[in-house]
């Protein structure tokens, strides 16, 4: 079950939020100020913050200074009124992980909270679990179907960045660039080439495929939740 903390002065919003992510089954806890929700993270375990900018004492953007400075990296959606690019890259440069602007869209606030869970889970454990699959990042290896394969370092973080983001399309320079790196002599066909030998390793796995999309480049698709 993860905790949510809704951190924001209107208690109209603290109330809905609560309400929306309950019928979720998060567990939620509510703070109307910045002070009051480092009082919150001293005493419960929180695995996400929603956070408005503009609150009495401490403010959204202070508040996200605050916890990075101590290297806190809990995931933070700054949820605002405020509009403007400017405010979304303060937010940013402060160390928020997603912005939205007020009236916020439930259904969506909802599936972004997911995201960044997912996210924040790959990062920390350092694996991907797929249904009965197993990508552990530490031995380059992918477990399921009753064995384990340790793969060439450039394959696996080649399916691991793949499946970090789920239906994100990634061009043949992007992945190239990240996995390669922009000074490698390889050319892009080395990516399509990759993507051939992990199609041909996992041939017939229901768990996830690698689908080409025409003119763009390559994205992983999940076909078993976790």
């Amino acid at each position: 079950m993860f905790h949510i903390l809704v951190v924001d002065d209107d208690k109209n919003t603290r109330l809905l939020m609560r309400a929306v992510l309950e019928a979720e089954h998060f567990t939620v806890f509510t703070a109307e100020s910045g002070e009051d929700a480092l009082s919150v993270l001293d005493q419960e375990h929180i695995d996400l913050v929603i956070l408005d900018i503009m609150m009495p004492g401490m403010d959204g953007y202070t508040f996200t200074e605050t916890l990075r400075s101590v290297q806190n990296n809990l995931p933070i959606l700054m949820v605002s009124a405020k509009q403007l690019a400017s405010d979304r890259k303060k937010g940013f440069q402060a160390g928020i992980d997603d912005y939205m602007t007020k009236p916020v869209d439930m259904e969506e606030m909802v599936l972004r909270i997911k995201a960044l869970l997912r996210r924040a889970q790959i990062v920390n454990e350092r694996k991907i679990v797929i249904g009965d699959v197993v990508l552990d990042y530490d031995s380059l290896t992918v477990t399921g179907h009753g064995k384990t394969q340790e793969l060439p370092q450039k394959e696996f973080m080649l399916l691991y960045k793949l499946l970090s983001y789920p239906g994100k399309i990634f061009t043949r320079i992007q992945l190239m660039d990240e996995i390669w790196g922009m000074d490698s002599d390889s050319g892009w066909e080395t990516v399509t080439v990759h993507i051939g030998r992990l199609r041909k390793r996992f041939e017939g796995w229901p768990e996830f495929e690698i689908e080409s999309v025409r003119g763009l480049g390559y994205k992983a698709v999940k076909k078993i939740e976790k």
